[in-house]
């Protein structure tokens, strides 16, 4: 254990302040000691106490909830852990909120069941704006159509397009990757009367770190690539539906 002595020098008006003079053996202080003992120093008196130093330590960073776009990104990036057959027949399914075998899909199946995930139902939103709507709709000029067919309808990309067109903001198609956000829908034309549709991911490219990478199915289940600007785009939009507020 240390032992200090401390002398201090007695001083009139006359004389300079005294200092003091510390004596301190070969021995050492542990950190708990010098925090136990404290020295003030106040009219040449020593106190002694036992206070402990505050420590200031800075408030927690705010929590910040994901927008409603960072969840539909989120939810079509869970969308690549299974495994898709690409399966685009005509299947008969259940209405609303009908789907094919959770084994197969095609690219507008990845955007539908990112969306259900959200609690929202293209199936039958699409059907119904259709059945109001049903000219301003490609079914007739495309497939020779006369009404709305719940089983098809919505995993038809110009169908699609159109809805979110009509409800949804259809934004500029440019060559800036910044002006893609994550959760964004972006459509392709891979040639002609192929069209193709995915989702903006939260993720960036390695290559360029201003272009977000892109979750969709071109034929392998759904993957999250760096192929944003690989095709023609034919389309950019952002949809959130109406009424529906991020928490």
């Amino acid at each position: 254990m240390c032992s200090c002595i401390i002398f201090f020098q007695a001083c009139d008006k006359k004389d300079k302040p005294a200092e003091a003079v510390e004596s301190v053996d070969t021995g050492t202080i542990s950190i708990s000691q010098q925090i136990a003992n404290n020295v003030k120093k106040e009219n040449d008196v020593v106190e002694v106490t036992n206070e402990v130093p505050f420590l200031s330590i800075p408030p927690a960073e705010p929590v910040i909830p994901p927008t409603f776009f960072e969840k539909l990104s989120r939810a079509a990036l869970e969308r690549t852990t299974h495994t898709i057959i690409y399966d685009g027949r005509y299947v008969k399914i259940a209405y609303p909120m009908g789907d094919v075998s959770p084994y197969i899909g095609v690219c507008t199946d990845v955007v539908v069941r990112s969306y259900r995930q959200l609690g929202i139902d293209l199936q039958k939103l699409v059907h119904e704006d259709m059945k109001r709507a049903f000219k301003q709709y490609p079914s007739r000029k495309l497939w020779g159509l006369k009404k709305t067919d719940t089983n098809i309808d919505h995993r038809r990309v110009p169908n699609l397009r159109v809805y979110f067109e009509r409800h949804g903001e259809s934004l500029v198609v440019t060559d800036k990757a910044e002006d893609y956000r994550a959760g964004d829908l972006v459509t392709w034309s891979l040639a002609p009367r192929k069209p193709h549709i995915g989702i903006v991911a939260e993720q960036f490219s390695m290559r360029n770190p201003q272009r977000r990478l892109m979750i969709h199915n071109i034929g392998n289940g759904p993957v999250l690539e760096d192929m944003l600007f690989r095709f023609k785009i034919t389309g950019h939009y952002r949809y959130k539906p109406e009424g529906f507020e991020d928490e």
